[in-house]
Formats: structure tokens, C-alpha cells, sequence
């Protein structure tokens, strides 16, 4: 377990050391946008990797293998739209996120089923829950 939580934290420093990719010349137009896209232009600075250029997204930058694609609390992220789903969740390495399309009513008992199973819901608040829970 000592193994897993420090790759945990060496996936936490990774990422506050990444830097912010951005498309090439975000800048000069707000039509572009800045979401990333590989430079391919022939004179490209960024494509050859000149150091005074932005960072280009590369292999180099993914974090552990073993903890990728894990929520910040170490558990696995688990879309939940309906309480039968949520009954399939390991609580000890799972966690659920309830999908965006769920209503209020729905929602309500999910979160209720969770408390009484023991999983944690990632993006309901604590405040919510207690809200939730009074009903």
C-alpha cells in the first residue's frame, strides 16, 4: 500500500509541474481557442522543440502507470446513471460520479443507496449530501 500512496504523490507533483498545453498561437486570435493541437507547420518552432517556444504534449509528461486515470483520492472513477449500477461498486477501490443527465428525483436516491453501501460520490458536496439525506 506504501508503494501506492507514493505513487499517488508523485502523480500529484507531476501534474503541478506540467505545464498548460496550449495550441500554437492561441494568442493572436480568440477564434482559435486554446485547446491543444499538434503543431505541424514546416518552420514550426514548437514542432522542432525550440526551448523558448510553448511545451508540446509528449510521452515524457504521463504520470505512473499504476495510478493513471485514478481520481485524486486514489479511488477508480465510476459513472453511475441509476441505483442498479451503483449496487456493482466495489466501495474499498471504486468511487461513483452521477452522470450529468440524471435528474434531481434520481439523483436523490443515489446518493442515498451510496451512503447506506458505503461509497463515496466525487461530485456531490458534503452540504448536498446532508441535503439530500434529510429528504
Amino acid at each position: 500500500m506504501s508503494e501506492f500512496k507514493r505513487l499517488m504523490r508523485l502523480k500529484l507533483k507531476m501534474k503541478q509541474k506540467r505545464p498548460e498545453f496550449k495550441r500554437q498561437d492561441w494568442f493572436k486570435s480568440s477564434r482559435i481557442g486554446t485547446s491543444w493541437r499538434r503543431p505541424f507547420g514546416k518552420h514550426s518552432g514548437m514542432r522542432i522543440g525550440l526551448t523558448h517556444r510553448a511545451a508540446v504534449a509528449t510521452v515524457g509528461y504521463r504520470g505512473p502507470a499504476l495510478v493513471r486515470g485514478l481520481h485524486p483520492s486514489g479511488l477508480q472513477d465510476i459513472l453511475v446513471n441509476n441505483v442498479k449500477e451503483l449496487v456493482a461498486i466495489n466501495p474499498e477501490i471504486q468511487g461513483a460520479r452521477i452522470a450529468a443527465t440524471v435528474g434531481k428525483r434520481k439523483r436523490i436516491e443515489i446518493v442515498k443507496k451510496a451512503n447506506e453501501l458505503g461509497i463515496r460520490v466525487f461530485n456531490v458536496s458534503k452540504q448536498k449530501q446532508e441535503e439530500f439525506l434529510s429528504l
